[in-house]
């Protein structure tokens, strides 16, 4: 470690291994929906609520892998080669996307969810490990901050390499570019090893830890066999058969989970309650904010005014980071009044006469005339708006809160994330403004609407996720550290799900800003549960947080 330093040497290196991870995997969500509604230029040309189903199914295993691979990596592998595993596999996952067979697709998606359960979990523990030293135990909470910072570099850039690619080669090109930043993501870890050695320890296995073997026959053979069992029977619970599948298998997890609070012995079981209760209440939050690849894509897509400025036209032409679209009949596939791809009775998109559907809601006076053209932004560099939030935001509150600390006025890591769900919350109003602003959709909306909502709830998320992973590291008994940050993605994984259903949800609400007021009760809720138990949360913090 560098003595001279405020924050460890590992910290650069650990930061950019999941920069280039964030490009990888937020270059896909920047497109996962784009390329499976696609039916112009080489896409699988699903209808909006099939392709939310999948995403939303896609980012929920991505995040409850991690439980496994933070269990393994606990027991077995260590942090360092489960994480050069994951990227690994990931970075082929990536790749394979750019085949266009659906089988592939799919052996695709399980690589790269089962290569994150790797990854993601262990290095988050081993950036908590090496802020253990007593030199750097303070300054944990603002390590976490510029690590998020600094992996939202690659979630920025991510949308203008895919809109550049898929604009001048095709979505094969932009799948095979997030590969290539995985593998580069794992050159860097491998490189910077000497920095983190140290931290790579095991956790020995204590009298009444559940062996692995036992956690194997008693948790993930019960979840396959559940989830299989709700996958194939008649008709669905929760709207769809990947539904039904993943809550049904989450529940053998969710048990062992409380399982350990139970078996707990008086010194643990307090931090594993709050970490427990924390992981709950966080579900609402990720349910909100992992819409941006389905709703506000949606809308950014349809009800969003993307046509670029005339003084920046020539430069992004050149970039190619814009899109073209021609006020002329043409044979286009159609929509109805709600941009829902209309098919035959085949169930393939039919080929109609018909404008282009970005044309459907445009102003009159900004129609331009028939058989004129205009560029517009792709939609996916609006992905983007949040990660540029996260850097540029990221310094003002790391300030922010080092100015407290010196006044002795810090709150508390529980209490930040009670404020950042609160702040969530307002988020979700700047799109009912939105709505009402746009007469719900029968006129393009202003961008800087979306702009708005990404960064307020940028501001809520980072209250809330790099503080969850803060405090995942701070209260977790030492020999559950990984184990418990498998937990933490478990219940991002829940509210990725959440996700999922909510957006399938978006065509079945007139009104659109009452879809967003739904949001706004459910993070509302959330925030109110956990204010409530803020005293209570507190005190352990305080207790077991030195």
């Amino acid at each position: 470690m560098n003595k001279s330093s405020s924050h460890p040497a590992a910290l650069p290196f650990l930061f950019l291994s999941e920069m280039w991870e964030r490009f990888g995997f937020y270059l896909i969500l920047g497109i996962f929906q784009l390329y499976l509604t696609d039916t112009a230029k080489g896409g699988w040309g699903m209808d909006r609520a099939t392709a939310a189903d999948i995403f939303g199914t896609f980012i929920a295993f991505v995040y409850l892998t991690p439980f496994l691979g933070g269990l393994i990596a606990d027991r077995k592998l260590g942090y360092s080669k489960s994480i050069i595993i994951g990227g690994i596999l990931m970075g082929i996952g990536y790749i394979g996307l750019s085949v266009h067979n659906l089988t592939v697709f799919y052996l695709s998606l399980g690589l790269i969810c089962v290569g994150n359960g790797f990854f993601k979990p262990n290095i988050s523990t081993l950036l908590g490990n090496v802020y253990n030293d007593d030199k750097y135990r303070s300054r944990k909470d603002t390590g976490y901050n510029i690590f998020y910072m600094g992996i939202n570099i690659g979630a920025f850039i991510c949308n203008f390499f895919a809109a550049f690619l898929r604009n001048t080669v095709g979505w094969g090109a932009a799948f095979i570019a997030a590969g290539v930043g995985m593998f580069l993501g794992v050159l860097i870890f491998v490189i910077g090893m000497k920095h983190y050695r140290h931290a790579d320890v095991r956790k020995p296995v204590q009298e009444g830890d559940m062996p692995l073997s036992r956690i194997f026959s008693v948790v993930f053979l019960p979840a396959i066999v559940v989830g299989l069992g709700a996958w194939f029977i008649p008709g669905n619970i929760f709207g769809s058969d990947s539904t039904d599948a993943f809550i049904f298998a989450c529940i053998p997890i969710l048990f062992f989970f409380v399982s350990l609070l139970v078996k707990a012995d008086a010194k643990d079981r307090k931090p594993i309650a709050a970490l427990l209760s924390i992981f709950a209440v966080s579900i609402v939050f990720w349910a909100v904010f992992k819409q941006n690849g389905t709703a506000l894509t949606t809308w950014a897509q349809y009800y969003t005014d993307r046509e670029i400025p005339a003084a920046i036209e020539a430069p992004a032409q050149k970039l190619y980071l814009v899109e073209t679209v021609t006020n002329k009949p043409d044979s286009v596939t159609a929509y109805d009044s709600e941009f829902r791809v209309i098919r035959d009775a085949a169930g393939k998109p039919v080929k109609v006469w018909d404008k282009v559907p970005y044309f459907k809601n445009v102003a009159p006076e900004k129609m331009p005339e028939e058989g004129k053209s205009i560029s517009l932004f792709n939609t996916e560099l609006f992905q983007s708006i949040n990660p540029f939030f996260v850097i540029t935001l990221t310094p003002l509150i790391v300030w922010f809160f080092g100015m407290l600390r010196k006044r002795k006025r810090e709150p508390s890591t529980p209490s930040k994330i009670a404020w950042g769900l609160l702040v969530s919350a307002a988020s979700t109003l700047l799109m009912v403004g939105a709505v009402y602003a746009c007469s719900n959709g029968a006129i393009k909306a202003s961008p800087w609407w979306l702009i708005g909502c990404y960064g307020v709830i940028t501001v809520g998320e980072l209250f809330l996720s790099p503080m969850g992973l803060s405090l995942v590291s701070k209260l977790s008994p030492a020999r559950l550290t990984s184990l418990m940050m498998g937990g933490w993605f478990l219940a991002t994984s829940i509210g990725n799900k959440l996700s999922g259903i909510l957006a399938t949800l978006w065509d079945t609400y007139d009104n659109k800003a009452n879809y967003y007021l739904v949001n706004c009760l459910l993070l509302g809720g959330a925030a109110a549960v956990i204010f409530l138990m803020l005293k209570w949360l507190n005190g352990i913090f305080r207790e077991y947080v030195k």
